[in-house]
């Protein structure tokens, strides 16, 4: 009878605590004690850990959306030469499109 633990969320819930987790047989303290895992003290952590990301998941959307960096420089050369806004406006469309939390 395997479980599929939460690995991440035990050792952030557990922290100086759980040192070794097994799936078949639990988590264990540095002394292979067995330590009785609170549910709801683990999705907590689980949750911690999921807002922690989403809170700077717009960063790495924001860098797969931007042109390169020589890309927009060409933008900015152009908009200079040519008195337009496209290297802005491509800047605003992934920044509106990728908003901070």
């Amino acid at each position: 009878n395997t479980m599929a633990l939460d690995h991440e969320a035990i050792y952030k819930a557990y922290a100086g605590t759980v040192v070794t987790i097994d799936d078949g047989a639990g988590a264990f303290d540095k002394d292979g004690n067995k330590v009785t895992l609170d549910d709801a003290k683990v999705a907590a952590a689980r949750k911690a850990i999921d807002d922690a990301a989403a809170a700077i998941k717009y960063k790495s959307d924001r860098e797969k959306a931007f042109a390169s960096v020589g890309d927009q420089l060409d933008m900015q050369y152009w908009d200079a030469v040519n008195g337009t806004s496209t290297w802005k406006d491509h800047v605003a469309k992934v920044k509106a499109d990728n908003p901070k939390p």
